[in-house]
């Protein structure tokens, strides 16, 4: 397996604004995870600014009780730069957690990635990253670490970064590819990876093959995220766990989550695997089932 040369990222997490994007392959579950930590933060006693950065525009969705927002690239198509104001596109959620979806071109129109550059313009231009906030999140798509996807951590926006995935193969497969992302612009942005966010999906050994996947990277498991009912029963309400239910198990799951992350410290330029290394990995996963 890999020949881990760890690097630390000194990133400091006390008395400054963080910025953390959470990645993850398309229907992992990270809007979800991203809005509930958002929420436990925020009840908490944070200032907490979620900004979703994928062409579905679908985030902030429940954490917005599913009011509809004005995505910032609709602002720019409608309206002239000088014209645009913060209030055109942010709105408050629950437990006032601020909201804000980046949006994306029509499908099978554009370049989402290149949506994501000039919407993050936009906001800096704005001063949205300097208004009184203790947590930016960004929720990013992480099938395809292009360019535009990997903004947050190119320019040094998100300073952390933590990957959710699940026991299947093409999740673990994109948190490969978001780990060479981090390798490449991490150690010039400042940017580290903080850990793995594992959302079951029922897999055999689904927690085993996790931990041996951050292992292999030169990370851990910062948090595990159980199946549970409840998920789909709070979105038919279009509601965060923690709105739907805060006394639920899932709902001391998320809060426990973002301790962890409000505590963290430890901060890597992750080892990406190989393309044999992460077979031989998976391979492994599967002759133990």
């Amino acid at each position: 397996m890999n020949n881990i040369n760890l690097i630390m990222v000194n990133i400091s997490t006390v008395g400054f604004m963080r910025q953390i994007a959470i990645y993850g392959k398309g229907g992992v579950g990270k809007s979800i995870t991203t809005g509930n930590i958002s929420v436990s933060l925020a009840l908490a006693g944070n200032n907490v600014l979620q900004i979703g950065c994928d062409p579905k525009h679908d985030s902030t969705r429940y954490v917005l009780n599913d009011q509809k927002i004005k995505t910032v690239l609709d602002c720019a198509k409608e309206l002239r730069e000088d014209e645009i104001k913060n209030e055109h596109f942010v709105k408050i959620g629950y437990a006032g957690v601020r909201c804000i979806e980046a949006g994306g071109p029509e499908p099978g129109v554009g370049c989402a990635g290149r949506g994501i550059i000039l919407a993050t313009d936009i906001m800096k231009k704005k001063g949205l990253f300097e208004d009184n906030l203790d947590y930016i999140f960004y929720d990013v798509l992480g099938d395809v670490v292009c360019g535009g996807f990997a903004v947050p951590i190119r320019e040094g926006f998100a300073k952390e970064v933590y990957i959710v995935v699940s026991g299947e193969l093409l999740s673990l497969y994109a948190a490969n590819n978001i780990c060479k992302a981090i390798k490449r612009y991490g150690p010039r942005s400042g940017v580290g990876l903080g850990g793995i966010i594992g959302n079951l999906r029922q897999v055999p050994n689904e927690v085993q093959l996790i931990e041996s996947f951050s292992e292999s990277i030169g990370s851990r498991v910062i948090g595990i995220i159980p199946r549970d009912s409840i998920v789909q029963q709070a979105e038919s309400k279009r509601k965060t766990i923690l709105e739907y239910d805060p006394k639920s198990k899932l709902s001391s799951v998320f809060i426990e989550l973002a301790k962890r992350i409000e505590e963290n410290e430890e901060f890597v330029i992750p080892t990406p695997l190989e393309e044999d290394e992460f077979e031989e990995l998976i391979n492994a996963a599967y002759e133990t089932r």
